[in-house]
């Protein structure tokens, strides 16, 4: 909440690949045939085959060619191969827990001499069952006894100068009670009671969607959570207020096939017209036409707008014009002009619009047709034509049949403007989810997950005893009505493997009162395969850390992998609600960046105690960031860092040498002790390939200020004026 204003992946040539697969490569398939032929059979004479065409999932792949996937299928003919680094590792989900006998690893030529056979029943916490100093390649027999779900070789040494190649990873043993006799998880099903969808002839819509306002305007930590859905067609009247934990959405292929001849309104009266606690709250893919001819958004964090036509103006300020600390716009055209008025920060990507009014400290624009041109600081403006790359968030649909599908739209590159109508794309039919419903058990997840379906959390609080595990590449993970995941006993809520392109989408992971070490992990430490080609989503999926009651987290997201996209996120260690206080719901990182070529669009990070955000990887960007620091340190020595007053805002690492920022913002409130100094909000090294354009830094009507806005450079804050100090350039 804002206060009032007063790696590149290490690749063989092409050359030495070809020469070792047209010799040694033959070589060692017929080694490998004549061994399967005779010992091998002896030896699992009495166990079962358990890990082909199994999921699996590795550190890292050589490239395309060469998938995680290709060690459990049975063919020696096809490998999966690693990174030229140390360690990594192959896995296989067994889909059950089993009991494990004995490990068969055909080894490419190249192989590890140094390795371990680990088991888990988590995906997360492993249990070596074998090691070895000195691996011998070709074809090794292990005979071993562990029990576990997961069963992975994992390298920490490797014999040649490439990475680690197996041409199969056979795990043998008897499946657990759980491994597969009850049939195949079934994909599809009812969205459940909390999913209204209306079409034009629905009596009463108006008096439903009343009703959930009532209950929602002002349940800011409540339980409840409602997806509205709108079928295509024409509806007139209405005037959808949406309050907490609601989206709304139409479920027509492009945005005009649904048409709202009214308004979908955010305003502000539960809080006596203060905007500033407006979160949590949604609308996409329908064309709105307001009643009086401007549609009111008067949001604050966490409240997207996303693929809407406005077929008028739309206000992001509430009635009165009062306080206000938005938020963000993609993918949308509005026909006449946005007035933000009160708005202290805005970004807006990827859109049309037919006027800006005004600014109040920083409005962001990145490939927005119409946008006010670049004039930081006087006016507040940060444009960029184009957005370097984007890919806009899944949606539901009723396809050609009527039946509910999700929509996956393509990567765009160099974008302007909005990606519809005809927005390419692929369409994944309902069938091919797991729709969860809230009490589903995540060891259930898990299992769907490894079965190959997709994810659709249904409106509700889902509280997970292990992580949520998302280990094949291209699956969505899609939330209807800001579906809350929560873990329990200070586990991880989601880790998501180093594979293409995963698609999380519009749900919020709320830290329960075990510390996590992560919230959200993407990518295993030390992750390095090259993504560019098919990046990692992570859209409109947000934490928060207290608020709702006690909870604890080490770090809120953390990225390992490379050529992740963060589009839109708020990650909030809660200023106000319950379970609020310095020691209450402590926290020490927003964001921690380790994977290169990682994108921000919408960055909204707050409160952290040590750094908001940590930048570690190379090639980094960010296009907007707006951050409070936490307000309630009880005194200077509580965020001294080292010889540096306060943990900068966004710390770009020392080791880094090319990074890019635009459009950065950090405020202080520090409303425990008001004499607290902070030395600058912006911590980098001074190299020419970190770039920073348009920085600003602001005391919030005196409460504590900062000495500089990057490392020393920027006047310092002063006085109770909360004007900003600027740096247009940096270095």
């Amino acid at each position: 909440m804002l206060a009032p204003p007063t790696g590149t992946t290490a690749l063989r040539s092409a050359a030495p690949w070809r020469r070792r697969n047209t010799v040694a490569a033959v070589v060692t398939a017929l080694l490998a045939s004549l061994l399967l032929v005779v010992p091998m059979r002896a030896a699992h004479a009495a166990d079962t085959l358990l890990s082909q065409g199994k999921t699996a999932t590795a550190s890292s792949t050589e490239n395309a060619g060469t998938p995680a996937s290709a060690a459990v299928d049975g063919n020696t003919g096809t490998r999966w191969s690693s990174a030229a680094s140390d360690p990594q590792w192959l896995q296989v989900d067994l889909g059950a827990t089993a009991t494990v006998t004995s490990v068969t690893l055909n080894w490419e030529t190249a192989y590890a001499t140094a390795f371990k056979i680990q088991t888990s029943t988590d995906g997360t916490n492993w249990t070596d069952i074998y090691s070895t100093t000195t691996g011998t390649g070709g074809v090794q027999t292990l005979a071993v006894n562990g029990s576990g779900r997961y069963v992975r070789m994992y390298g920490t040494t490797r014999a040649t100068q490439y990475g680690y190649s197996l041409w199969e990873f056979q795990v043998y043993g008897t499946a657990g009670s759980d491994g597969g006799g009850t049939g195949p998880i079934q994909g599809g099903g009812d969205l459940g009671p909390n999913v209204k969808v209306f079409d034009p002839s629905t009596p009463n819509i108006q008096a439903q969607l009343d009703q959930m306002f009532s209950q929602q305007e002002s349940n800011q930590f409540g339980d409840a959570r409602y997806q509205v859905f709108f079928k295509p067609g024409t509806y007139n009247g209405l005037n959808d207020q949406v309050g907490f934990y609601t989206s709304v959405s139409g479920l027509g292929k492009n945005p005009d096939d649904v048409q709202i001849n009214g308004d979908i309104t955010v305003d502000a009266g539960w809080f006596n017209g203060n905007a500033t606690q407006n979160f949590w709250r949604s609308v996409e893919n329908l064309a709105i036409t307001p009643s009086n001819g401007t549609d009111r958004w008067a949001v604050a964090q966490a409240a997207p707008f996303r693929r809407i036509h406005v077929k008028g103006g739309l206000n992001l300020a509430p009635n009165g014009y009062g306080w206000a600390s938005g938020g963000y716009i993609a993918d949308s055209k509005i026909d006449g002009t946005v007035g933000p008025y009160s708005q202290q920060q805005w970004y807006t990507r990827d859109s049309s619009v037919g006027g800006w009014t005004n600014g109040v400290w920083n409005m962001v624009f990145s490939g927005v047709q119409g946008a006010p041109a670049q004039g930081f600081p006087n006016p507040v403006y940060t444009t960029l034509a184009t957005t370097p790359e984007s890919r806009e968030k899944p949606y539901m649909y009723l396809d050609s049949s009527g039946n509910y599908a999700v929509f996956v739209p393509n990567l765009r590159t160099n974008v302007s403007g909005v990606s519809w109508p005809n927005t390419p794309g692929t369409s994944i039919p309902l069938s091919q989810f797991y729709v969860a419903k809230p009490g589903v058990s995540a060891a259930t997840i898990n299992a769907a997950l490894a079965q190959g379906l997709n994810l659709l959390f249904t409106p509700g609080i889902y509280h997970v005893d292990q992580p949520i595990n998302v280990t094949r590449a291209n699956t969505v993970v899609l939330g209807l009505g800001y579906a809350t995941v929560v873990p329990d006993n200070g586990v991880d809520a989601m880790k998501v493997a180093d594979v293409d392109g995963v698609r999380l989408a519009g749900f919020l992971i709320d830290a329960g009162a075990g510390k996590s070490p992560q919230l959200l992990q993407v990518g295993a430490p030390g992750s390095s395969a090259s993504h560019s080609g098919n990046p990692t989503t992570i859209q409109d999926v947000f934490a928060r850390i207290g608020g709702a009651g006690p909870g604890q987290a080490s770090t809120a997201f953390e990225i390992n992998s490379n050529d992740v996209i963060i589009d839109h996120t708020w990650l909030w260690r809660a200023d106000h609600g319950a379970g609020v206080g310095w020691t209450t719901n402590p926290a020490d990182e927003g964001l921690k960046v380790n994977g290169n070529n990682v994108l921000a669009t919408g960055l909204f990070v707050e409160h952290f105690e040590k750094y908001d955000v940590e930048w570690a990887g190379q090639n980094g960007r960010t296009i907007f960031f707006q951050n409070e620091i936490a307000y309630d340190p009880p005194n200077q020595a509580a965020i001294q860092n080292g010889s540096i007053r306060g943990f900068a805002a966004y710390k770009v690492d020392d080791n880094v040498t090319t990074h890019e920022g635009w459009g950065l913002g950090s405020y202080c409130n520090f409303t425990a002790d008001p004499s607290i100094v902070q030395d600058h909000g912006f911590e980098s090294p001074t190299t020419p390939g970190v770039k920073f354009h348009d920085l600003l830094v602001v005391s919030l009507g005196g409460m504590g200020q900062y000495a500089h806005v990057i490392n020393n450079t920027g006047s310092p804050t002063s006085g109770t004026s909360t004007v900003p100090s600027t740096v247009t350039s940096y270095p």
